[in-house]
Formats: C-alpha cells, structure tokens, sequence
C-alpha cells in the first residue's frame, strides 16, 4: 500500500500496521517504538489524520489509561469498538 503523509504520519503509519489482530498497543508505545518517547500527543494526533482506516489499524492504538480514545475512521468510536470487538479483543 503507498501511504502519503508527512514524513512522521508515515512513520507512526508504519509502526501501527506491525499491531497484530486482536491486540493494541498505546499511543505512548508506539512512541517508544519511534524511540521518541515523549511523542504521545505527536502520535494521537498522526492516529487522528490516518486516511487509511481501517486498512492502516489505528483502531489498534489505545490511551495508556486503558480508554479507547478516539476513531479517525468512519463511524468514530462505533466502529472503532466494532472493530475490537470483530477482532477478539474486547468481549462480543
């Protein structure tokens, strides 16, 4: 898939794709994983720009106090919960 987006939506992009079905990871992870761990806010806000929902799964990206936070995708929230649900990782 050719994604466009800045330089860092597209490495956030990239970092959310590793996500496996039926897990998540937070927003402060994937900061981590850039190795810029204070980049939290920087990564909900590329999550928030994602165009590529679901087929980039930024479904999978949670807050660090357990709350789903928000869906860039159609549908908001909704889906965002349909989509954890369909993948197993919140109860049906």
């Amino acid at each position: 898939m050719k994604l466009k987006g800045t330089s860092f939506q597209l490495k956030v992009w990239r970092q959310i794709l590793k996500i496996a079905p039926g897990t998540v990871k937070s927003y402060k992870n994937l900061a981590i994983a850039l190795k810029m761990p204070k980049a939290s806010r920087a990564v909900a806000n590329a999550c928030s720009q994602n165009p590529y929902a679901p087929k980039v799964p930024c479904h999978r990206v949670i807050r660090t106090d357990g709350n789903l936070g928000g869906y860039s995708g159609p549908g908001g929230l909704k889906t965002k919960i349909k989509l954890l649900k369909k993948e197993g990782y919140l109860p049906k």
